[in-house]
Parts: structure tokens; C-alpha cells; sequence
């Protein structure tokens, strides 16, 4: 999975399509992320009284949604992008190290 925990990402799919937020949870094993954001991916959960909330309840809580419906949002056109990697040659202390990096395949910046 491309994506990591404090993505900006755009929903693609869904009841909340358009909407913008960023990634508080990667969950790697089951492919979906959970956002943080206004009104994103809520669901509500009754709750039985118990010792640590004797009250019970409603609780509002994140929704984990599927890694393929969210896309990256590039940073320089702020619209979704793809997420690339490509290996990127710097020189440190004279010698020449080659990193991995993600980069926006739509303006070519890169995020890491």
C-alpha cells in the first residue's frame, strides 16, 4: 500500500465522494484506512452499560473505507494523484546514497 498515516487524500467512491481529510490509521492486512476529518466515514455504536461506561450509549466512531476508494491529494495542483516511487541519488558526506521515495505522478513531487 502506498498510502501512509498523515496522507492528505480525496474520497473517489462512496456517500462521502469529494470529500478531503487525512489518514489517522493504515490498517495493512485488510487494505483500508481510517480518516480523520469533518463528518467523514462516521458510524454510530450502541454501547451496553458497563463498569467503565455505566451509562451506555451512542458513540459516534471512525469507519474504516477501502485504500482504493481514497486518492492522494498532490500538493502543488491540490487535485487527486497517483502515487509513484522512484530512486532518487543524493551525496551525503561525499558519497553518493540512492534512496527510494514516493512521488505525485501528477506534478512529479516528491513527498518523502
Amino acid at each position: 500500500m502506498k498510502l501512509k498515516k498523515g496522507d492528505k487524500v480525496v474520497i473517489i467512491s462512496g456517500a462521502d465522494k469529494g470529500k478531503q481529510g487525512t489518514i489517522i490509521k493504515v490498517l495493512t492486512k485488510t487494505n483500508r484506512v481510517v480518516l480523520e476529518g469533518e463528518g467523514l466515514s462516521k458510524i454510530k455504536k450502541h454501547l451496553k452499560p458497563s463498569q467503565a461506561n455505566p451509562d451506555g450509549g451512542i458513540v459516534e466512531i471512525d469507519k474504516p473505507i477501502d485504500a482504493s476508494n481514497v486518492m492522494y491529494l498532490d500538493p502543488k495542483e491540490k487535485k487527486p494523484t497517483r502515487i509513484g516511487y522512484k530512486f532518487v541519488t543524493e551525496t551525503v558526506k561525499k558519497k553518493e546514497v540512492t534512496k527510494k521515495v514516493r512521488y505525485a505522478k501528477k506534478s512529479g513531487k516528491v513527498l518523502d
